[in-house]
């Protein structure tokens, strides 16, 4: 698995923790579902059981971070 994917799922992922602190729920919830899509793909060819333990940990993290969208978006 290219070590690059990976690199920008984490940059993805910053991207929605940034978007979650400026308060901008509708921007965090559309870059999750790009980097949800991004993860999906990910899935489809990943072949060795380290590249599909670090897609899960993305997952759950992901599952987090639309818990935390959530909770924003009530706010607003």
């Amino acid at each position: 698995m290219d070590k690059n994917k990976f690199s920008e799922l984490k940059n993805g992922v910053q991207e929605i923790i940034d978007f979650i602190t400026a308060k901008n729920a509708r921007a965090a919830n559309n870059k999750l579902v790009e980097v949800s899509e991004d993860l999906d793909e990910l899935l489809d060819y990943a072949e060795e059981d380290d590249e599909l333990i670090e897609i899960s940990k993305y997952q759950v993290l992901l599952n987090q971070l639309q818990q935390r969208i959530v909770l924003l978006d009530g706010q607003l």
